[in-house]
């Protein structure tokens, strides 16, 4: 029995797999244990760190800052989503007055850190260009512009995959490239990309903490101001412990949602396999 990738392993394969398994197990654990260890040892687990977060307005504002990160991440994400397929039909014209520049913005985009986009669009456009944009505007478009240019070349490969076959009988049909684009390339290059939009997407719910630099009230810069209480003990370690449990939370439910609307996809699909036979 063999495997596409490899030979099935044997009994002493398994055997050895199993001990380096173990071992690996192991040392994680080891040095999570050394890592709290010392977070007890420095007092990272006192009340006086912890106190500042038992307080009602405190978690009021961090609630307000998880609303703010996931306004600035929906607005974001639709946004990309529409960018990516736009530049991506761009990128799949056949005249080349449109392919080319859209090749070449979806380049420069993708090249360019989100960070740094932020702060350009936040630091930079203000004394070049006279304009004054708020720091939710700054995030917001930085985001779009960067996850739209890649999500352009997921969805490109995702086009580019389906066999050439089924363009060609939309057109022996009589159906105009618009409608074999929408009705017959579109669909199933969303089926075959799906888990690289829904990891691009948790990116970009990741990348909204880059908005702290900018001043833009999320959650990590609501953290980064928590932790620089020194009444309280300058709980920085505490703050980031929150915005992490805060993140890992909405990335988690954002993956849920995604296998929700992936197993339905699957299965729709199977539906309408079944009733064309």
């Amino acid at each position: 029995m063999s495997s596409v990738l490899y030979d099935t392993p044997g009994p002493k394969g398994r055997a050895r797999h199993l001990i380096f398994g173990i071992a690996s197990a192991a040392v994680i654990l080891a040095i999570l244990a050394f890592v709290v260890w010392r977070f007890a040892e420095t007092g990272q687990f006192s009340a006086q760190k912890w106190q500042i977060f038992s307080f009602p307005r405190v978690q009021q504002t961090l609630v307000q800052a998880a609303g703010a990160t996931l306004s600035a991440f929906g607005v974001a994400a639709l946004g990309s989503l529409v960018l990516g397929l736009t530049l991506s039909i761009g990128r799949l014209s056949d005249h080349r007055w449109v392919s080319r520049p859209v090749h070449w913005f979806t380049e420069l985009f993708r090249a360019i850190p989100v960070l740094v986009l932020m702060m350009l669009l936040y630091y930079g456009l203000p004394p070049a260009l006279g304009v004054r944009w708020p720091p939710y505007t700054a995030v917001v478009v930085a985001l779009i512009l960067y996850n739209g240019s890649v999500l352009a070349e997921a969805f490109r490969a995702g086009i580019e995959s389906v066999p050439r076959g089924q363009r060609e009988a939309g057109l022996a049909v009589g159906l105009r490239k618009s409608q074999v684009m929408a009705s017959i390339l579109l669909p199933q290059a969303v089926r075959a990309m799906l888990p690289v939009i829904i990891s691009q997407l948790v990116v970009t719910l990741k990348d909204t903490a880059l908005g702290f630099i900018v001043t833009y009230n999320e959650i990590l810069f609501q953290a980064k101001f928590f932790g620089s209480q020194v009444q309280y003990g300058s709980p920085v370690v505490p703050s980031a412990i929150v915005a992490g449990v805060l993140y890992v939370g909405m990335c988690l439910v954002l993956s849920g949602l995604a296998k929700l609307a992936e197993r339905r996809l699957r299965r729709s699909q199977k539906v309408s396999g079944a009733l064309r036979r």
